[in-house]
């Protein structure tokens, strides 16, 4: 598939636009966002439609313990989505009935949108009914080798259960040093206090700093991403800033944007 640039739906909608039509000049495949509390990443996402015609257009995850697939299915329509370019990616949130939750929000949302289901995973349940029941699947903070592991998951229940083969999609987190350095540690420790993910570092022996692509040197950066889309469909390159200005997003989004001609 390709590459693709993601940022916090929190951006302002000026700079997201900004940096969406960026991400198809450079030849990024996908441009995301995510979504939290406080920061609509459809709206986010319909901000950056404005502007793109033909990069893809997903956001990672709406976690269905806050919103019902009803509404989210409302909101596609709402904000004239264009469904023939979105990846629509649902997750459990912190719901302890997730995989019934996403089971049950999965199978709504193929009754209501046309757009490609994506679920958000973690270990290996979760990952199976990726498999299951979507079109694909987004990985999160993991190393490259793990991607592999639970690529295995969702492919091994697809073909359990007779379905197509999931798109293999990551978020993964990189950032330029020294001016990211304040923010990645940040976002590490933040993520690393989350039980769930706290889990997830221990199960592939590593923290959450461990899991991201780093570096000064654009070259670095680069070779950390290929070995991810080494086992993965659609690496994406979730962005690590000082701020949250389009000035350090698009620093960010040179050093890491595709080789041209896909080499």
């Amino acid at each position: 598939m390709g590459r693709g640039f993601a940022i916090a739906a929190a951006v302002a909608h000026d700079v997201t636009r900004i940096v969406a039509r960026e991400a198809e000049i450079h030849g990024y495949t996908s441009f995301w966002v995510n979504d939290t509390p406080g920061a609509d990443g459809l709206a986010a996402l319909a901000a950056a439609a404005e502007v793109t015609e033909h990069i893809r257009l997903g956001v990672g995850v709406v976690a269905l313990d806050r919103r019902s697939p009803e509404s989210i299915a409302e909101d596609v329509a709402r904000l004239n989505l264009p469904q023939d370019r979105l990846w629509l990616g649902v997750g459990s949130g912190a719901d302890r009935k997730g995989l019934s939750l996403v089971r049950n929000g999965v199978e709504v949302l193929h009754q209501s949108v046309t757009a490609p289901i994506i679920v958000g995973a973690l270990g290996p349940k979760m990952s199976a009914l990726a498999g299951e029941a979507s079109e694909g699947v987004l990985f999160n903070w993991l190393t490259p080798s793990f991607a592999e592991t639970a690529g295995t998951w969702v492919t091994d229940a697809a073909a359990e259960h007779g379905k197509p083969r999931p798109a293999l999609i990551a978020f993964v987190r990189c950032a330029l040093l020294p001016q990211a350095e304040a923010r990645l540690e940040q976002e590490s420790g933040r993520y690393g206090s989350y039980p769930k993910y706290a889990a997830h570092f221990q199960r592939m022996g590593v923290d959450a700093r461990g899991t991201t692509v780093n570096s000064d040197r654009a070259d670095v950066l680069q070779a950390g991403i290929a070995a991810h889309e080494a086992v993965l469909d659609e690496v994406v390159v979730r962005a690590i800033t000082a701020d949250d200005s389009a000035e350090s997003i698009l620093e960010l989004l040179r050093a890491c944007a595709p080789p041209a001609g896909g080499e």
